[in-house]
């Protein structure tokens, strides 16, 4: 059962927002609302959880967790915000999987209004309540199955927006949009009848291609991620609107939105640069969401900068980049990869995080055979260049 949170129950989580919740558990067994003392100790857990993921929603303190998944599951403040920037303002919008709701609650911003589906009772409950908490009034929430409810629907959406669950039988992760719950691919005609525009949420796992092999007619496909991680992978089919050719859309998320914008055709038509690397250079490491899109021969051409190798993708230029859509690292030393030159590294640099591009060893097995420790202020990479020879380069983060 979800319970909407009252103003009693707001001030006892707040009082209680930094007690050991196994503690609070065992002293609010035996009340006779014990029920009620559990969805609250809940709300602690799940809040805790997503602060940093829901920063702006959890603004609201009547806002609604109504299971533990919910809170594992949901989709940041900052990607939704992200996944509206994807419709125009004043559509008509169908989520089919709402969970938690941050997706259908950031587009609900910009829509003339918003039906958002979920097949769990509590879920669905917890929509509408979380709707009203956050002053969303162009709302409807529904428990229903999906694609029944388009089954038996007439009504036509501007757009529909999905992401399919991605857990199968006792936990297991799936990637592919075929494996995953509603299968889109199953389902695709009957979803097209009732929109323009059909925006898929899939797993970070899957490649581009695999994507557009199932989404043939993708007409904007995204890699969403920051710095370190891609976060997922977004199709965007313009029933209305379709392209020869989609355009691909590596973005990162770090303190401002970057966006490198693409087609395959870019990438085809695009050379490698290769060239010689030396000390004092600069080295550059794409971003997770370039990793996961590919376009490597197109930044080696756009950006004026060597490609270290056909498969080591890094990349270096004796200026500095000022809008490579990568981390920038400043080459301090470089040294053939080789039984003697192993022992002068050590004593130079006997701390360095060590990473590995197209090379012989795992980044574990060369930091073993190194015998170094880690440390943030260097980067060491084995890397393979261009005229075949193995690298070790020690840089600095700039």
């Amino acid at each position: 059962m979800c319970f909407e949170i009252t103003d009693d129950i707001i001030k006892w989580i707040e009082e209680h927002r930094n007690d050991d919740t196994t503690k609070l558990r065992l002293s609010c067994r035996k009340k006779d609302d014990a029920s009620v003392y559990e969805f609250a100790i809940m709300q602690i857990e799940c809040r805790k959880k997503t602060a940093k993921k829901l920063h702006s929603t959890l603004q609201s303190s009547h806002f609604v967790f109504p299971t533990t998944l919910s809170a594992e599951q949901c989709t940041s403040d900052n990607l939704a915000e992200f996944h509206a920037t994807l419709i125009n303002e004043g559509e008509t919008i169908l989520d089919m999987t709402a969970g938690l709701g941050i997706d259908a609650f950031h587009l609900a911003q910009k829509a003339k209004r918003i039906t958002a589906i979920d097949l769990n009772e509590d879920v669905a409950q917890a929509l509408s309540i979380n709707a009203n908490a956050l002053g969303i009034t162009n709302f409807t929430g529904v428990n229903a199955d999906s694609i029944e409810y388009l089954k038996n629907s007439t009504e036509h959406f501007d757009t529909i927006f999905i992401d399919p669950a991605r857990r199968g039988d006792g936990g297991k992760r799936l990637f592919a949009l075929a494996d995953c719950q509603p299968n889109v691919m199953e389902f695709l005609d009957l979803i097209k009848q009732h929109c323009n525009k059909l925006i898929v949420k899939a797993s970070p796992m899957l490649d581009a291609t695999q994507v557009l092999r199932e989404l043939p007619e993708t007409t904007n496909l995204y890699a969403i991620g920051t710095r370190q991680e891609c976060k997922e992978i977004v199709a965007v089919v313009d029933f209305k609107n379709p392209q020869d050719s989609p355009t691909l859309h590596c973005i990162t998320m770090d303190d401002e939105t970057f966006d490198f914008s693409f087609t395959l055709d870019n990438e085809i038509s695009s050379t490698n640069n290769f060239g010689e690397i030396k000390e004092g250079m600069y080295l550059y490491e794409p971003y997770p969401a370039i990793m996961k899109l590919q376009p490597f021969k197109l930044i080696s051409q756009q950006f004026n900068a060597i490609k270290l190798h056909q498969h080591t993708h890094l990349y270096a230029s004796t200026e500095v980049i000022a809008d490579f859509p990568g981390d920038c690292h400043k080459i301090e030393r470089i040294y053939p990869f080789s039984s003697r030159t192993i022992k002068e590294v050590v004593k130079d640099y006997p701390r360095a995080n060590v990473a590995v591009r197209n090379f012989i060893l795992s980044a574990d097995e060369l930091r073993k055979r190194l015998k170094i420790k880690d440390d943030n202020k260097y980067r060491l990479y084995g890397v393979s260049v261009a005229n075949g020879d193995r690298l070790l380069i020690v840089t600095t983060r700039i």
